[in-house]
């Protein structure tokens, strides 16, 4: 196999990041020296890195075939892995594989085979019964967050993929869970364990624990009373059914607070509006299902409310995970009412708060996300967006936000006093030469 030129410093550089952490430089001795590599690390530590740069080692790019697969628990994740490894800026062509849009598109991709895919399990076995995924020259394999995928039933999926590989040399399975039983259809042999993750008094600090206690056995009140009392800081709201997830989010926007919702039950696209909001901060509240509780890399998020107690504390554990991250702190709320009891797994001494009786509802976010009907895809890049908004929509660099190009179409932060006039301006504009939908995300 030829040796790539894709250096660790220069994918490092493109990325913009200054050196790797000891679990990704641990990950990236162990994956060279053993073929089985197994990566215990919390969420946010810089996991996907840690495997990615392993498989760009390996790839050979006098091989026009598919060398590496990556099977995740959910197409959010598989699309935040994709965007990694093009953020490293090499040659290799890598698809995305995950349900919820229409599987023509991705055969499409498959025709000249990818160097990588990445995808879902259910996905992924449908394209290797179809005959559109060249098995045989896959050599490495990673299993991410692969004790996620065989709680949420897909171990038949999973052994019907791995049954379809007969040529693979190197596996790196990952987890955030330490008490996972590897399942011996993965066919690990004497596998090498990094457990990086931190011991429980570790994260003490970043993490702070409260309790609020509810009057009522319905929780909105309260609810809305919490959410008053912090303003308008960077809020997950975890519920455990979507019919909740709708109820507590009209229930907050009927309140004057703006917000968004996401579930399993919503179309891909409007999942990707809902996050895309959420990360740009044109909405400040995420009400959601524990579909939010792995996978998503959404920086500062300050609160974490448990509007619904976790169903285990694996759960609870993972719902947490999302604030203080990395050196961040964040604080995880619990709302009990008057029938339900504090989790064993808590410590009874957590701290109970007390909310005024009156609050201001939050400050309306400043910026408003606008939907532009073109991507990936059409050749269109970050860069073409601002100099659009620049050029037609006489923007300044302060009134652009945050920038998301996806296959089909783009996200784009704008401040909210701008846009009525913006929306003006570029009506009869083109992107790339092609006359595009531009709107206010629905």
């Amino acid at each position: 196999m030829e040796q790539n030129k894709f250096s660790v410093d220069t994918i490092l550089a493109n990325l913009k990041i200054a050196a790797l952490n000891e679990m990704q430089l641990a990950s990236l001795e162990a994956t060279q020296k053993n073929d089985d590599v197994i990566i215990l690390s919390a969420t946010g530590s810089g996991k996907t890195l840690a495997f990615l740069l392993p498989i760009v080692q390996l790839l050979d790019e006098s091989n026009k075939k598919t060398q590496a697969l990556i099977v995740v628990p959910s197409r959010e994740l598989a699309l935040q892995i994709e965007q990694v490894f093009r953020s490293m800026v090499t040659s290799f062509k890598v698809t995305c594989c995950y349900g919820g849009h229409k599987r023509e598109i991705e055969e499409n991709n498959l025709v000249e085979p990818p160097a990588l895919i990445i995808g879902t399990a259910g996905r992924l076995a449908d394209h290797i019964r179809r005959g559109n995924i060249t098995t045989d020259t896959i050599q490495t394999l990673v299993l991410d967050e692969f004790d996620k995928s065989l709680e949420l039933g897909f171990t038949e999926e999973m052994t019907f993929i791995i049954g379809s590989l007969p040529s693979i040399k190197k596996r790196i399975l990952t987890s955030a869970t330490q008490a996972v039983e590897i399942p011996g259809f993965l066919g690990l042999k004497e596998p090498v364990t990094l457990n990086f993750l931190p011991e429980e008094s570790d994260n003490s600090n970043a993490l702070e624990i409260k309790v609020i206690e509810s009057n009522e056995n319905d929780k909105l009140k309260t609810l809305f009373k919490l959410i008053c009392s912090f303003g308008n800081r960077s809020t997950i709201i975890f519920c455990n059914h979507r019919e909740s997830v709708e109820r507590t989010s009209a229930m907050l926007s009927d309140k004057g607070i703006t917000n968004t919702f996401y579930h399993g039950a919503m179309e891909q696209r409007d999942r990707e509006v809902a996050l895309a909001k959420f990360r740009n901060g044109s909405v400040n509240f995420l009400v959601t299902t524990d579909l939010a509780s792995r996978g998503l890399d959404i920086p500062n998020i300050r609160y974490i409310i448990h509007y619904h107690l976790p169903g285990s504390e694996e759960i609870f554990t993972h719902r947490n995970g999302r604030t203080a991250r990395m050196d961040a702190s964040g604080t995880a709320i619990l709302i009990l009412n008057p029938e339900e009891k504090l989790p064993a797994y808590i410590n009874p001494e957590v701290e109970r708060m007390e909310l005024p009786e009156v609050g201001e509802v939050p400050e309306k976010p400043k910026w408003t996300t606008l939907f532009i009907g073109a991507g990936k895809k059409d050749k269109v890049n970050k860069v073409d967006v601002v100099g659009f908004l620049s050029n037609k929509a006489q923007l300044k660099q302060e009134d652009i936000g945050l920038i998301e190009v996806k296959d089909f179409f783009s996200f784009v932060a704008v401040r909210k006093s701008k846009v009525p006039n913006t929306l003006q301006l570029i009506k009869d504009e083109k992107i790339k030469n092609k006359k595009v939908k531009i709107d206010v995300a629905k």
